[in-house]
């Protein structure tokens, strides 16, 4: 268990135990879990601006061409 230690000035019961209350409420909440799902900008800024390839006679010019 960790001390709160008042360095300046009088606070008042309540307002120490507002503090307190404050304090333990942030430490209880819960962390929200790093989103690993997406890929990052980079290569989700590719994957919107790439054409997808179709193969057929004559493409691989087309494919220099956006």
């Amino acid at each position: 268990m960790s001390t709160v230690k008042v360095v300046k000035g009088n606070p008042t019961p309540e307002e120490l135990a507002a503090l307190v209350t404050v304090i333990a409420a942030r430490a209880a909440a819960p962390r929200p879990a790093p989103d690993t799902g997406r890929a990052g900008n980079w290569a989700t800024y590719w994957r919107n601006t790439r054409t997808p390839f179709h193969p057929g006679p004559g493409q691989w010019r087309a494919s220099a061409h956006p």
